[in-house]
């Protein structure tokens, strides 16, 4: 019985970062009573050398220190990804720092990396059941807010070497707006720099640990076309194993009008659904399948996530849409994404 169509009135009766951490409490408690277990259909899939059971994840953002593990895997997730999570532990912007905007399906959020600290979300992810009960885990990582950007690339390092024994794979976000010039890391010799010094210090982790975890990069919706094939070259020429389309967006043209349009930060939900999707559609057609794809943004339905398979991802995220729908959001994705393999035979790799 889907219950959150009941809960949902007083959840948005709260103010939105409230209703979050509320949320998220609750759910780890009915996890710990087993009053919520959700499964979705088998669609095993194979990429960057992991098997994920289906290819329904969590988008980074939700959980930053990775504490809720446990209750969001009752959801019935293939994979969770945590974060982003910076090398030393920082609030964040000022609250308020989340906004609804129910017309529109979607959010507004300039939270800038509110997290504990990467030590803190390591100790959760070894305390996480779904971990050790061999659960997909990702992290995200990112720079902390004082770092100078010039000395970005340090507090990526720094991050990767904590958080990369405990991941699946690691995620690296140069695409969050609401960390001042992150998204300049988008850009030419600040991306190669970047993109060689993390796979320099990859190859040394996994001669460390005696295993390979690869490094997904996180792109923004707010790229031209010059922009994303540069992306791609760098991400093929650097040898990445699978990019992230996308993060929010700063376009405000989908809900001019609405009460909070005028706040900054991340635009998030059903108005970043078209960007979002014809970035990942255009970095499909530069990298012509070398690398998987993980599409996210605006997916409120299984039929959405159709429409980024189709585009080119090979597993999708949600995050906005989960707030607004709960997690019958979640098996419907995972059916619909069933149904489409099934009818276009696109059989797990």
């Amino acid at each position: 019985m889907n219950l959150y169509p009941l809960l949902r009135p007083l959840l948005f009766s709260l103010a939105p970062e409230t209703a979050h951490n509320l949320s998220l409490n609750a759910l780890d408690q009915a996890a710990k009573l087993g009053l919520l277990r959700q499964t979705l259909p088998t669609d095993p899939v194979t990429l960057m050398g992991i098997t994920f059971p289906n290819r329904v994840g969590l988008a980074a953002g939700l959980d930053k220190d990775g504490a809720h593990i446990d209750g969001l895997a009752t959801m019935g997730f293939g994979f969770i990804e945590i974060g982003t999570v910076t090398p030393k532990p920082q609030p964040g912007n000022p609250q308020p720092r989340l906004f609804r905007l129910p017309a529109h399906g979607a959010l507004i959020n300039r939270f800038g990396f509110n997290n504990l600290g990467v030590n803190n979300l390591v100790n959760n992810v070894k305390a996480s059941q779904f971990v050790k009960n061999g659960g997909i885990i990702g992290i995200n990582i990112g720079k902390n807010a004082t770092t100078p950007i010039d000395r970005a690339n340090d507090d990526y390092l720094m991050a990767l070497d904590e958080a990369y024994a405990h991941a699946h794979y690691v995620t690296i976000n140069i695409s969050s707006p609401n960390t001042q010039n992150l998204r300049s890391l988008q850009q030419d010799d600040a991306l190669e720099t970047l993109l060689a010094g993390l796979k320099e210090r990859q190859q040394r982790l996994a001669d460390q640990h005696g295993k390979y975890v690869p490094l997904a990069l996180k792109i923004a919706p707010d790229l031209d076309d010059l922009q994303i094939e540069a992306i791609a070259s760098a991400v093929r020429r650097h040898r990445f194993d699978a990019v992230i389309a996308t993060n929010t967006t700063l376009e405000r043209a989908a809900v001019m009008g609405d009460p909070h349009a005028g706040e900054t930060g991340g635009l998030s939900g059903k108005p970043v659904l078209e960007k979002s999707t014809a970035v990942l559609a255009e970095l499909h057609k530069k990298l012509a399948g070398e690398l998987p794809l993980i599409g996210v943004g605006g997916i409120a339905s299984g039929a959405d996530a159709v429409a980024k398979r189709e585009a080119g991802a090979d597993l999708v995220q949600v995050y906005t849409g989960l707030i607004y729908q709960g997690p019958a959001l979640i098996k419907d994705v995972g059916e619909a994404l069933v149904r489409y393999n099934r009818q276009n035979h696109r059989p797990s790799l």
